[in-house]
Order: structure tokens, then C-alpha cells, then sequence
């Protein structure tokens, strides 16, 4: 009788190694998601840098070039660089502009990336 109690035992535990490999998989599956989106976070975030830090180049070339409106100028090159020209002030020979790119995670809480950068003349210390 005791391997007919052994086998009947063995019986309640089939299929528990199934579930612990799933569960397993799944928070493997969970993790790489969560790594994914904070990598798509971190990447609008570089290509607002760089966008803004551009833009902001541009016109205040192109105001040091005599340009009577550099914040177009910012704008255009903001665009090409995958982003949106929020604001752009222009104060002397200095330019500053805020650009904003959009997140391309699925997830909606990701915020979008805004992002502000100054050019023009060093100031004077």
C-alpha cells in the first residue's frame, strides 16, 4: 500500500513545474517590458537634448547673420530632429528655445520630453 500512497501524492503535484515556468516567464516577459518603456523615455529625452541644442544654434546663427526672424529658423531644424518648437525668445544676441518630443512608448503615464537650450554670445563675467 505505501506506493499506492506515493503515486496518489505524486498525482496532486502534476503539472506544479508547468506554473512555476510560466510564472517564471512571465516576470521575465514584465521586466523586459518595463526596461523597454523606460528606454523609449530615456531616448526622447537624448532626442530633445539634441534637438533643442540645435535649434537654438541655428538662430542664433542666423541672428547673428542679420536674420529678421531665427525662431522659424529653430522651428524648421526642431522638426527635422523629430520635435515640436514650443517656445522661442529671443533677448539681445542670445536665443533660448523649449522643444518637446513625444514619447513612443504604448503606455499613456510616459510623459512627453520638453527640453530647453540657450545659444548665442558668452556672457560677459
Amino acid at each position: 500500500m505505501p506506493v499506492g500512497r506515493r503515486g496518489a501524492e505524486l498525482g496532486r503535484e502534476c503539472g506544479a513545474g508547468t506554473v512555476l515556468i510560466l510564472s517564471v516567464v512571465l516576470v521575465i516577459m514584465v521586466a523586459t517590458q518595463a526596461v523597454a518603456v523606460l528606454a523609449a523615455g530615456q531616448s526622447a529625452r537624448h532626442r530633445a537634448a539634441a534637438a533643442a541644442d540645435l535649434a537654438a544654434l541655428a538662430a542664433a546663427n542666423r541672428l547673428a547673420l542679420g536674420s529678421a526672424d531665427p525662431c522659424a529658423d529653430a522651428g524648421r531644424i526642431a522638426e527635422a530632429n523629430g520635435a515640436a518648437l514650443r517656445d522661442c525668445v529671443v533677448d539681445g544676441m542670445e536665443v533660448e528655445v523649449q522643444v518637446r518630443v513625444e514619447t513612443t512608448s504604448l503606455l499613456p503615464w510616459l510623459p512627453a520630453q520638453d527640453r530647453r537650450a540657450r545659444a548665442g554670445p558668452p556672457r560677459p563675467s
